[in-house]
């Protein structure tokens, strides 16, 4: 049970709610459409569920291994960092982690498409295998993506719009202005949760050479670019609305944007690192309710 405890730990479940939020999103925009199917909507959620544990565990490993992880980081101790789990075994969950995406990813690329080989199979495959790399490429490797300020356009692209657009595209086999614009605001909010991760961060990170957008741009700068994504993630969610031409009722997602006024007045006057991590929380679960009321509101209403 113990052991069990601490690979609970390492898969960091509280980060769950973000990475479902796009395919939350992208199947409410289907949800009303004959072409829905529950099966491919269980297997999107279970496929990105994966995909959220392989970047748990590989950002553990890889933020351990280089010492990154160390007694001056702020945020949650991790497995290795207390080391409750070798590197030879986290590396062993990292595979086993992966294989289970990767057939989740083709269990459900299959029911969708009637098949694995034709043309967009093939490119929801490669989407796939692409995901399985930059969840390991984060912070693993001498090259790792997270250490030269990329991580904000990988979380954009892969929870915002192959999150959203992909899990539409699975149900509708088409694309759609509101998938883009949902995927955008998803994308928006995801980047400024880890934007928040890495201004509580920043210190250790500068130490460990690892240069995340924050260090680069400084602390001001950093706190101007997360309320640009928090007003621009409003607007894309606004004009997605108008676009489906959702009704009075629908548009009750918008909600989710009201914790999100006073954080944004905490954010500004915040000067201990360690008070990011709460409003940390306030920006994932205010996306987990955004995209669970999107998807209530289509059903219901």
């Amino acid at each position: 049970m113990q052991k069990l405890a601490i690979w609970i730990a390492a898969a960091r479940l509280r980060t769950l709610p973000l990475s479902i939020s796009g395919i939350l999103a992208g199947q409410a925009l289907a949800v009303n459409s004959a072409n829905f199917q529950w099966r491919l909507f269980t297997l999107s959620l279970l496929t990105a569920v994966g995909f959220q544990v392989l970047s748990n565990l590989a950002n553990d490993y890889g933020d351990g291994v280089k010492g990154t992880d160390n007694k001056h980081r702020i945020g949650p101790q991790r497995v290795l960092q207390q080391q409750l789990l070798t590197p030879k075994a986290l590396f062993g969950g990292i595979v086993v982690c992966a294989i289970f995406s990767f057939a989740m990813a083709i269990s459900l690329i299959y029911f969708a498409f009637d098949g694995l080989f034709n043309s967009k199979a093939l490119v929801f495959l490669f989407l796939a295998v692409t995901a399985i790399a930059a969840a390991y490429k984060y912070t693993v490797g001498s090259n790792a993506y997270g250490y030269r300020g990329l991580g904000d356009l990988f979380v954009f692209l892969f929870f915002g719009w192959v999150a959203v657009v992909g899990s539409f595209f699975l149900q509708e086999k088409t694309l759609a202005p509101a998938a883009l614009l949902f995927g955008t605001t998803i994308g928006l909010l995801s980047v400024a949760v880890l934007n928040l991760n890495n201004l509580r961060d920043q210190e250790n990170d500068q130490q460990s050479n690892k240069n995340t957008l924050v260090v680069i741009m400084g602390k001001k700068w950093a706190k101007n670019y997360h309320l640009f994504l928090l007003l621009v993630a409003f607007i894309a969610a606004l004009v997605g609305a108008f676009s489906a031409q959702f009704s009075a009722f629908q548009y009750l997602f918008l909600l989710a944007f009201i914790p999100l006024v006073r954080h944004v007045s905490l954010i500004i006057k915040i000067n201990d690192p360690s008070q990011y991590d709460s409003q940390l929380k306030v920006v994932a679960l205010s996306t987990f309710f955004l995209s669970t009321m999107l998807l209530t509101s289509k059903l219901f209403f």
